[in-house]
């Protein structure tokens, strides 16, 4: 008979993963610290959303950073793997809601802002952790002990700081104008949370009488629920069909009102009829014609995605619900000329899934430009180094036709906005003084900004923020010296315009250097259809169960 004594009936691979995972970590292994003098080599983990779980894309992403992490230990430098977390401004909002909702019947409205703020909080302590903790399981080589979150204080300062920095170069400004608006999260959002779907729908031909009732122009729309903030109809200069017709007006249809006939080289004289309604309220190519012609911009469709009193006894209707009654309408007035089956694409929020909706609105945005240029020489110059070198392709391509970045959002929370604003009398806000940007009030009375800011502009700023910049501290400026620039970035391509891009530009600016010296850009993993693994599809797979 053998023997077994003090032998385990069947090997237990989680209990010996734990018992030496606890051994390294209580031994420091994974610490580092520039005291002891080594070459250091740093990489930065993707910081995961406090939301999220664990899918096989980290399992793949931290495969990678742990292998080079634990290799660069090996042969004798001073490795840190940098772990976080992001705040995950929408998403983690969106779930403490929706908790609210389920388990109380409430909405954040009826808490209020302070009391919902303090909800968030105290959801993201009580499962804000459990991804790093999965991560753990992982077998991950983190320096835990240097975790950071977008929201601790030292990281919010370095946030306020950039804002004003930035407003204070004329990177930043406020305007009106056309954003990308969801109608369920009722935020702004940038375009890069925005996709650009082809759906299958009709090109409607809509005749607007000439206002001497002599004839009219028939115009083709894939929009009609927005022809009641039309402002003009535009031909283009060099279509005889309708030179005639510029310089007079026309009455919007169901409606009177009347507008011009302008003509403007934008317009394709091969789409539709050639002639284009013009609605810069509801249309970005729409609102640059109008710039170019001093036209009003008219919003007749509100925030929640209903039309608004703009639109007359439509008020109140669902958008896609008043199309079908302002088509029935126009049908019922002689005024639709006839309805054609037509290939569109509209735009889709990433993560609402809601057809994103052009608005007018007074927002917060970064100019790009005068970032973009340098972060394009980076990569140009081989000072960063794209692994395989195909995606420096992608990324010269968004950078070169970058546009401005709209930074604000309408939400509860997040980065609120360092801007102060004066009030009067009421408490109102008194919008004829103006505004004041400081991390601090700076007067007695003065209210901080509603909104707060994109959940990337705080990310953008994670490979020198986690480092404790812009502290003054000398230990601290020592630690930013020695473990910044990083060696590499591992990430996925969905957030090489989201994240990678804008690091390099934030760390060119404020540190004066890049952000990493190479970016290895894996693959997606998606299932055996070639879809992406969501909890919503069933697709998913759990690593740790593997």
């Amino acid at each position: 008979m053998s023997d077994t004594r003090g032998r385990a009936a069947a090997y237990d691979p989680k209990a010996t993963e734990a018992r030496w995972y606890e051994y390294w970590e209580s031994n420091g292994f994974f610490r580092a610290d520039r005291a002891n003098g080594r070459s250091p080599h740093t990489i930065m983990m993707p910081p995961p959303n406090v939301t999220g779980a664990l899918h096989m894309g980290h399992a793949l992403q931290d495969t990678v950073q742990d292998t080079l992490t634990r290799m660069r230990r090996m042969q004798g430098r001073e490795a840190l793997w940098m772990p976080g977390k992001d705040h995950a401004g929408i998403a983690t909002q969106n779930v403490v809601e929706r908790t609210l909702k389920e388990t109380e019947g409430r909405n954040r409205f009826d808490l209020g802002r302070e009391a919902f703020v303090e909800r968030v909080w105290e959801w993201v302590s009580e499962y804000g952790d459990r991804i790093l903790q999965q991560k753990r399981r992982l077998g991950d080589s983190c320096d835990w002990e240097r975790e950071r979150f977008t929201m601790d204080p030292g990281y919010v300062r370095a946030v306020q700081h950039v804002f004003v920095k930035l407003y204070e170069a004329d990177l930043i400004y406020r305007g009106h104008y056309l954003v990308n608006w969801c109608p369920v999260d009722q935020t702004a959002l940038s375009d890069e949370e925005v996709d650009n779907v082809e759906q299958d729908g009709h090109l409607w031909y809509i005749r607007y009488p000439t206002e001497d009732g002599t004839g009219h122009i028939t115009v083709a729309t894939t929009r009609p629920e927005t022809m009641l903030g039309d402002v003009a109809v535009a031909v283009n200069s060099n279509d005889d069909r309708y030179t005639e017709l510029i310089g007079k007006r026309v009455r919007l249809p169901l409606t009177q009102r009347h507008i011009p006939v302008i003509a403007d080289e934008y317009v394709q004289q091969e789409f539709g009829t050639g002639a284009l309604k013009i609605t810069p309220g509801h249309d970005k190519n729409d609102f640059e014609v109008g710039k170019r012609h001093g036209l009003e911009s008219l919003s007749v469709i509100a925030e929640d995605g209903t039309l608004n009193e703009q639109a007359g006894t439509y008020a109140g209707i669902e958008r896609f619900e008043a199309r079908k009654i302002i088509v029935k309408d126009l049908e019922a007035e002689g005024l639709l000329e006839k309805v054609e089956p037509y290939k569109s694409t509209v735009p889709v929020s990433q993560r609402s899934k809601a057809i994103v909706e052009p608005l007018l609105s007074r927002q917060w945005f970064v100019r790009m430009k005068p970032l973009a240029e340098p972060a394009i020489t980076a990569v140009r110059d081989g000072t960063v180094k794209f692994y395989p070198k195909r995606w420096e392709n992608e990324y010269f391509r968004w950078l070169e036709e970058i546009r401005d970045w709209c930074i604000s959002r309408q939400l509860w929370w997040g980065h609120r906005i360092p801007v102060w604003y004066y009030t009067d009398s009421s408490g109102a806000v008194d919008e004829t003084r103006g505004f004041v940007v400081a991390v601090e009030q700076p007067e007695p009375g003065m209210i901080q900004d509603e909104d707060v800011l994109d959940t990337w502009f705080s990310s953008w700023l994670f490979p020198f923020a986690t480092l404790g910049w812009p502290s003054e501290d000398a230990d601290t400026q020592a630690d930013l010296k020695y473990f910044h620039p990083t060696n590499v970035l591992v990430s996925g391509y969905d957030i090489l315009f989201f994240w990678i891009a804008r690091m390099i530009m934030a760390s060119l600016y404020f540190m004066g250097e890049v952000p990493y010296r190479g970016i290895f850009i894996t693959g997606m993993i998606k299932d055996k259809l070639g879809r992406w693994m969501s909890k919503s599809l069933g697709n998913g797979i759990d690593p740790l169960e593997l």
